[in-house]
């Protein structure tokens, strides 16, 4: 387990949706000894400052993840990394393949080697469902950033740092959500959907929060966490599940019965 009154933690990509609400539990239910917001937009750190995120433990970076030498400066005695900052807009990435690569995959670069220099001890690079099978740009160079962070922990070496990620689905409401798309074409009368087959998987910010930060309490190194769902019984129990790739793992759920409680393992390589 992770004593959180004790660590120095960075989130980069601080000013958005996740990073936020990541501060705001933090500051309500774990109180870590320092707190940093790393993020490139001047403008929405001095709102966030201003809306009521000033606590004493609480600091402001400007800078980018593209900017290396940045990082470090940044990293200089930090001990736990959430590593949120990415384009996320498919269409963006698509248009602007160059930025995207830049940002989502030399950045991820960037944050590890920085994180080995500075000796920072867990690192956890958010993802998303849409890194497997990826069919657009921004799932690739999500996937390619996966590979590069558990590769990462074979760069650390003897260090004691560790790299993870964590896989998860639409946040509702988030900035760039359909939620609020949807809201304004309800008051218009006529809501848009790109094919009436598609499929998604949704949470919400809090649940987004909670669960990177069991991944940060669970995480050795190498894994990839997911969110895992399908349609089960109303009173199945869930348990957080991560897989180290090339090596086999098991995702499975339980159910209270009659006859005792019932187990579904399900392995997969």
């Amino acid at each position: 387990m992770v004593n959180w009154s004790q660590e120095s933690i960075l989130v980069t990509g601080g000013t958005g949706s996740f990073g936020k609400k990541f501060v705001e539990i933090m500051l309500r239910d774990y109180q870590p000894q320092r707190l940093v917001v790393f993020s490139r937009d001047e403008l929405k750190q001095h709102e966030m400052r201003t809306s009521g995120f000033d606590h004493p433990s609480m600091r402001y970076f400007i800078g980018d993840v593209r900017d290396v030498e940045r990082l470090k400066r940044a990293l200089a005695g930090v001990t736990v990394v959430v590593h949120a900052a990415a384009l996320k807009q498919v269409p963006a990435c698509e248009y602007n393949p160059f930025e995207a690569i830049q940002t989502n995959i030399m950045g991820a670069r960037n944050v590890i080697d920085a994180a080995i220099d500075q000796g920072v001890r867990r690192i956890l690079a958010l993802s998303t469902d849409k890194a497997v099978n990826p069919i657009n740009l921004y799932g690739a160079t999500k996937l390619c950033a996966e590979k590069v962070f558990v590769q990462a922990n074979a760069y650390a070496g003897a260090r004691n740092t560790r790299f993870s990620c964590a896989r998860y689905g639409n946040v509702v409401g988030s900035h760039g959500s359909v939620i609020p798309i949807f809201l304004e074409q309800r008051r218009r009368g006529k809501i848009t959907i790109t094919d009436s087959r598609m499929t998604r998987f949704w949470l919400t910010l809090e649940q987004g929060v909670k669960f990177v930060i069991r991944c940060l309490e669970q995480m050795h190194g190498g894994e990839i966490f997911g969110t895992w769902r399908r349609r089960l019984p109303p009173d199945a129990r869930w348990r957080l599940s991560g897989f180290v790739p090339e090596r086999s793992c098991t995702r499975c759920w339980s159910r209270k019965t009659s006859r005792g409680t019932r187990s579904r393992p399900r392995t997969c390589t």
